[in-house]
């Protein structure tokens, strides 16, 4: 693929802007109000200019340990009281911020099942769908103060995989079911360097990444100071929204007016180009917008096959991990352990374990049924 030029790269209708906790807050800890403001300024002659904006923003938990003068937030309870504090106090800054535009902002808090379910992913398109047809912003983050996690028994097991973690994957979902065009992920870095700049003053800035491959994700170390995410969140958000041909743009959300920058063509961040790849959207939900729980173990040639694109066979499976019903979506290792894909299982965990094995000529004298010859059909199998 060869290079895009800067101008090609910021030709985009539909933008997500992720704005993390480090550049929204100033060195003392307190939100940044002339930084967040130039934020709400930039965004909003996008807006008038015609193009599409949802931001996602961190800040919450933050603002609520600011607001009661804590050192820090440790234990899930007071993160999420943090968080019920400080969400009402960062979205009123929005408000206010885009009211002085006249532009509408809504708020929208999100957990992992409102990806994992199916009829909510839907649901939820259609409702940010109108939202932006009416010209409102819609401001994104995670509804740390019911988090799922703590509260659906289903998810205690230790191995269970959540859809996301953090605003940078959440930012990468949102971009995957709205068919964003550029997502643009502002933190207190200016992008992706060839080692960590914080130990080697040589480290160079990436300028283009044409794939984010192994040796790039090898790159990311360490997680940011006050946030959740670190580049290597940044980087798995950049392989998904590269994978379904949307582009990403890490840069540097302390710059003066940077947004601005960004549209005026200027060479900040790291540029992520888009892959030929096109997953579909349905392809895209099943490999990062579930939460996995149930998992195939498969052996060499099982992978080879998926590899290949073909189907799940149940001769091919070697061992079945934890519960789960027709229609999960659930994680396919191989038999080192390494996640290769994910897929809709045609069978429960029950009955695939019977399978295990076998040829699929002998399903019905196993289990006096038959649903399909296959595990998981190929059109259900995102490969990762």
């Amino acid at each position: 693929m060869q290079a895009m030029d800067r101008k090609n790269f910021i030709n985009a209708k539909r933008i997500v802007i992720k704005l993390g906790t480090n550049v929204l807050r100033s060195d003392e800890g307190n939100i940044s109000l002339p930084r967040v403001y130039t934020f709400i300024e930039d965004i909003s002659n996008l807006v008038k200019s015609g193009k599409e904006i949802i931001v996602i923003t961190s800040g919450a938990v933050s603002m609520g340990k600011k607001k009661l003068g804590l050192p820090d937030t440790k234990g899930t309870a007071l993160k999420q009281a943090c968080a019920a504090i400080g969400q009402s106090k960062l979205m009123s800054v929005y408000e206010n911020g885009f009211d002085t535009y006249g532009i509408c902002a809504a708020q929208i808090l999100l957990t992992e099942d409102d990806f994992s379910v199916r009829e909510r992913y839907l649901s939820l398109r259609t409702t940010f769908n109108k939202l932006i047809e009416l010209g409102v912003v819609p401001i994104i983050n995670q509804n740390d103060t019911v988090s799922t996690l703590e509260i659906m028994p289903r998810y205690a097991e230790d191995d269970t995989q959540v859809c996301f973690s953090d605003n940078d994957k959440l930012s990468a979902l949102v971009a995957s079911e709205l068919d964003a065009d550029l997502l643009i992920i502002l933190s207190d870095i200016d992008g992706l360097y060839d080692s960590n700049p914080k130990t080697n003053p040589q480290a160079q800035l990436i300028k283009e990444v044409k794939e984010v491959n192994e040796s790039i994700l090898a790159l990311a170390s360490g997680v940011s100071e006050g946030g959740r995410g670190g580049m290597e969140t940044k980087l798995q958000a950049a392989h998904l929204v590269t994978r379904f041909g949307g582009k990403v743009l890490i840069a540097n959300g302390k710059l003066p007016y940077v947004i601005k920058r960004i549209f005026n063509g200027e060479d900040l961040g790291t540029m992520f180009l888009p892959s030929s790849e096109n997953l579909s959207d349905k392809k895209r939900w099943i490999g990062y917008a579930t939460n996995i729980t149930g998992k195939i173990i498969v052996n060499d040639g099982a992978k080879k096959a998926l590899l290949e694109e073909k189907s799940l066979l149940p001769i091919g499976v070697t061992g079945i991990k934890n519960s789960f019903h027709k229609g999960d979506v659930v994680s396919i290792l191989d038999e080192r352990g390494n996640e290769i894909a994910r897929g809709i299982i045609n069978y429960d965990s029950d009955s695939c374990e019977k399978l295990i094995g076998k040829h699929s000529d002998n399903i019905i004298e196993i289990l006096g049924y038959k649903n399909y010859d296959a595990i998981i059909t190929r059109d259900n199998i995102t490969i990762l």
